[in-house]
């Protein structure tokens, strides 16, 4: 049995679509006023942006991974420090870290949200046995916000910077304050794919501080303070204008499309309550952007491969904890709750463009394989 069309896990052309004619006149509009670089669609975005999250500053960088490594590099990180997270992440989360000469100590996950385990990170301060370490990055995964409130405790106890990876998590909150605030800076990705996505790279880095704010612009543009005169040593790392006109306008679209997701997230969790998979939980107080749906089952692949036969795409976010990669590898390392949800967790299609009927869909063949088990 066969779907009637193919579902891919996330579809960034249905964001598009949907705001279709507005995106090309923003595009016009940049074509028309001549300014490709760091212009007005950049600022007005990133005043937009700070508004919608109710952060004092944003500002618009090239890419997600450049945006924590630049919130790193202006809140103090430096070669030689060490910097807490998670490994069921993406690698560019490590890969920041490592850009500013940092070495990454990875914390085990809560086995209900998978986000940083606030006792692991205790664990690993107890006693000041880490003296190097200096900052932290809780990464809101899957769209779920991590344990803000806890680990920020932790964080101040022991003179920690949080920096929040929010790439997943445009919009979630925590007892109503939405994640990329509550910590010295959040770090955004607006790859395709995300909540708000542009139609390329883009990131952004978020903080109340005007003078951490200010060193990010600075670094952005090779730590200029004038034209052409480096204060500090920074990069390339730029949002062009064109980029930042069209996430304007997906920008007015991301509480309605958030709110499709928390739709859709509620059908598959009723729709698959009673089968023998774990479900994704929200923890008290939180709310989730469901940027994706993971459901967790020691038979993966078997489903898996159940669904790819009806047409029905998944994806596994991330199948290899960081630790256990060949650029990263090390043996000393046990996470045995981080290395199980790798194992076991698959991603269900998610985003704006599914009908309910979609889901229902989805949710049946899920069912029929889950009945056919022993």
């Amino acid at each position: 049995m066969t779907s009637r069309r193919a579902l891919p896990t996330a579809d960034p052309r249905a964001a598009y679509e949907a705001s279709a004619a507005e995106i090309n006149a923003a595009v016009q509009r940049v074509l028309a006023g001549g300014r490709y670089i760091l212009g007005p669609e950049v600022e007005a975005f990133e005043r937009e942006f700070a508004a919608w999250l109710g952060a004092g500053f944003a500002v618009g960088v090239a890419n997600g991974t450049d945006a924590l490594e630049l919130a790193l590099r202006a809140a103090g990180v430096r070669p030689g420090d060490r910097v807490a997270t998670v490994a069921n992440t993406a690698t560019a989360t490590v890969a920041a870290i490592e850009l500013t000469g940092a070495k990454a100590v990875l914390v085990e996950i809560d086995p209900r949200t998978m986000t940083m385990n606030p006792a692991a990170l205790a664990e690993v301060l107890a006693g000041g046995r880490d003296p190097a370490l200096k900052a932290v990055i809780p990464v809101h995964l899957y769209g779920h916000p991590a344990d803000l409130p806890a680990i920020g405790e932790i964080a101040r106890r022991h003179d920690l910077v949080v920096i929040e990876d929010c790439a997943q998590a445009h919009g979630a909150s925590i007892d109503g304050r939405k994640v990329g605030g509550a910590g010295a800076a959040g770090a955004f990705s607006f790859y395709p794919t995300k909540n708000l996505g542009a139609l390329g790279d883009g990131g952004a880095v978020t903080t109340h501080d005007p003078r951490l704010a200010e060193q990010i612009r600075r670094l952005r543009q090779y730590g200029w303070g004038e034209r052409y005169v480096s204060d500090v040593p920074g990069k390339n790392s730029r949002l062009d204008e064109l980029q930042a006109a069209i996430l304007r306008v997906k920008l007015v679209r991301l509480e309605e499309d958030n709110q499709k997701r928390q739709v859709l997230a509620e059908a598959y969790l009723r729709l698959l309550a009673g089968t023998r998979l774990v479900l994704p939980e929200v923890a008290a107080g939180c709310t989730h952007v469901w940027h994706q749906f993971v459901i967790r089952t020691p038979d993966r692949e078997a489903l898996r491969a159940h669904l790819a036969a009806r047409d029905v795409q998944t994806s596994v976010l991330y199948p290899v904890p960081i630790h256990r990669q060949p650029a990263y590898r090390d043996d000393s390392v046990h996470l045995p709750v981080t290395e199980q949800a790798c194992r076991e967790l698959l991603c269900l299609p998610m985003h704006p463009g599914l009908e309910a009927g979609d889901v229902e869909m989805v949710c049946r063949h899920i069912r029929e394989w889950d009945a056919g088990r022993g």
